[in-house]
């Protein structure tokens, strides 16, 4: 999708929303309007007054604002900013405290003076915290107002803290946190749901809606459902950023993923006329169908008139053919055979036939992600002979538990006691970690013997799943990609190494399929960054006479899938294949039981993947195809 710079109001839409390919693009607009704003008012001899947020949503907006402070001279002497919230209790030099966000990603960085910044005091006595927020806005107030808000979106619609049931007129207070809220920041908690803060200082909705120009920010797929609740629903205390619905001068900038359940993503021909190409015939046939829980094969021409669809009747014809043509492109993606199957007609399969023994890297970003959310072609792709390699980008260490790490370092000293084995060094390292464990503090940094530890662990469990699926170990790649090894959530970015370890892989193993993580709606995630390295590498590449007979299939993570529109391979599993593929994933025993990273999802990933991978087979069924127990579904990137 090119980006779409919004003139002229969009049917259905009560909110101007931009939508942009990726969020550096539509972070670069954000901070040139708010640039711009600074200067103008600098000009004039004003204060620009800005309501700034923190999350992962600003980050790009701060990092371009940074950016044209040091290379085009952008000052901010004249800014005043306030920050919509703060947990409570929550200390300033915190790791999760917003103070210290503010001040590491802006703050530190451009030439606003010290005492031009306000931020909610998340260390005040509970007495005090009233009167703090009446004098918060009362200097909000004394200034003019807000120039400027910048906001994030909650995963349940909140703007700021103002957590569903917040009223439109509802002022700066202490407000308790949503469990969904609580449960989404477990990341920057060390993964443990009881140390995030119960309750957080927030700007009230009223004082938000007061700013003379509002823009909210959302990224990624996980925002896709409450942004379009926002921007096509009612206003509702249901849901916070509704209200902006309100607000005369307000702008919602999005990326593709967050874009995705706008009726003109979604469903473009009820909006606007549209190129009634091979993929949006099969987007709008395949809705039909689901919409009207009719199998396509029994759509009628008066199923199609009744729902916007007359206009691809009167350039495709008959609802007849339309349905034989969207049947028959969906059956084609069904295969047992993900490698291609040999000496068979390809024509109208997936894959290609030869070669009928291919070598296959698939790119794992966790040491789990390949049995979880492939573990079924996994198998079968080894079953039927082909050369399998699995390459593990990251070390997953940090989603190992402490008392896991603890666990297996005193397997380890009293394996060595027990069998008479002397290694002084090994003893020390294990010791030393040990004592680190036992006294390590609330959300400190593991050291770096902890983390190979846990590293460790982590690779043993990937062994242990290749040997079920029947791959040699040497087959098993651990790239340990650099950009990871932070010891933090946050990581760094992609660099030359982290491209050059992939392009290495590729040239040694020369492979006929790649595949891997697709999740391109999870900009600022682990896997995100994977796929990033792996098309900079496939880029370099390409060119090499292998790579002609070379091709990329992406798959999903264990919370989405692709859309039935988009699917290009589904790959069946049996309900024994389904219960092997559960199997596989057990081996990893560090990420069984409670996962550190569980966010709002109480599965367990076995079962987020079976759910996942059975919803998509039934969608099949639904739309008229045969029935299977599971299906695994793959997207082609082509070079």
């Amino acid at each position: 999708m090119e980006n779409l710079q919004v003139k002229e109001p969009i049917a259905y839409e009560k909110i101007p929303t931009r939508i942009y390919q990726d969020p550096k693009q539509a972070s670069k607009s954000v901070a040139v309007e708010i640039a711009a704003l600074i200067r103008s008012k600098a000009k004039a001899g004003q204060n620009c007054v800005l309501g700034l947020a923190t999350g992962s949503s600003p980050k790009t907006v701060y990092a371009e604002l940074i950016r044209m402070h040091r290379e085009e001279g952008l000052s901010f002497k004249n800014v005043i900013s306030f920050n919509l919230d703060e947990y409570y209790p929550m200390e300033p030099d915190a790791v999760q405290s917003y103070w210290r966000f503010m001040k590491e990603q802006l703050f530190d960085h451009v030439d606003i003076p010290k005492e031009n910044y306000f931020i909610p005091d998340g260390t005040l006595p509970q007495e005090l915290v009233a009167d703090f927020c009446k004098e918060y806005e009362r200097k909000i107030d004394n200034l003019g107002g807000l120039d400027f808000q910048l906001l994030g979106i909650g995963g349940n619609g909140h703007i700021g803290f103002n957590e569903p049931g917040s009223l439109i007129n509802s002022k700066t207070r202490l407000m308790m946190l949503d469990h969904s809220t609580r449960a989404a920041a477990t990341m920057d908690f060390g993964g443990e749901l009881p140390k995030v803060p119960k309750k957080a200082i927030t700007m009230g909705v009223s004082k938000i809606l007061s700013a003379k120009r509002v823009v909210l920010l959302a990224w990624g797929e996980r925002k896709a459902g409450v942004i379009a609740e926002a921007v096509e629903g009612s206003v509702t205390e249901h849901n916070p950023s509704s209200y902006l619905q309100t607000h005369p001068n307000a702008l919602f900038i999005v990326d593709n993923a967050a874009a995705t359940e706008l009726k003109r993503v979604k469903t473009p021909w009820l909006v606007e006329d549209v190129d009634w190409s091979g993929p949006m015939v099969k987007k709008a046939v395949t809705s039909l169908s689901l919409s009207l829980q009719k199998p396509i094969l029994k759509l009628t021409n008066k199923d199609y008139n009744d729902n916007g669809l007359s206009d691809l009747l009167a350039r495709h014809g008959q609802a007849y053919e339309i349905n034989i043509d969207v049947f028959n492109q969906l059956q084609h993606t069904i295969t047992g055979w993900p490698g291609g199957k040999p000496n068979a007609d390809d024509s109208n399969r997936p894959e290609r036939a030869q070669p009928d023994k291919k070598r296959c890297i698939i790119f794992s970003p966790h040491p789990d992600d390949d049995i979880i959310s492939m573990g079924g072609t996994f198998q079968r792709l080894v079953d039927q002979g082909h050369e399998v390699h699995v390459a593990y980008q990251t070390s997953g260490n940090i989603a190992v538990a402490d008392d896991e790490a603890l666990r297996f370092i005193d397997f380890v000293v009293d394996y060595n006691q027990q069998f008479g084995i002397s290694s002084p060094q090994a003893e020390v390292i294990f010791e030393n970690a040990k004592k680190f464990l036992q006294n390590k503090k609330d959300s400190e940094l593991d050291s770096e013997d902890v983390r190979y530890v846990k590293g460790i662990i982590r690779r043993g469990e990937a062994k242990a799943t290749c040997r079920f699926v029947g791959i040699p170990v040497e087959n098993a790649h651990f790239l340990n990609m650099p950009f990871y090894e932070t010891g933090t959530v946050q990581k760094a970015p992609i660099g030359e190494r982290d491209v050059q370890i992939i392009v290495d892989l590729i040239e040694e193993i020369k492979p006929h399929q790649i595949y891997a993580a697709g999740d391109l709606a999870d900009p600022h995630g682990t896997h995100k960054v994977c796929l990033d390295a792996i098309f900079a590498a496939v880029e370099r590449v390409k060119h090499k006479d292998y790579m002609s007979d070379c091709w990329l299939w992406l798959y999903r993570g264990a919370w989405a899938e692709w859309g039935i529109h988009e699917i290009e391979m589904a790959v069946p599993m049996s309900p024994d294949q389904v219960l092997q593929k559960r199997f596989g994933i057990f081996k990893h025993q560090s990420q069984k039981d409670g996962v550190v990273f569980q966010g709002s999802d109480s599965r367990e990933f076995w079962q987020r993947a079976e759910e996942r991978n059975q919803g998509t087979a039934e969608l099949y069924n639904k739309l008229g195809l045969a029935e299977y127990e599971a299906m695994e579904a793959f997207v082609r990137w082509k070079f």
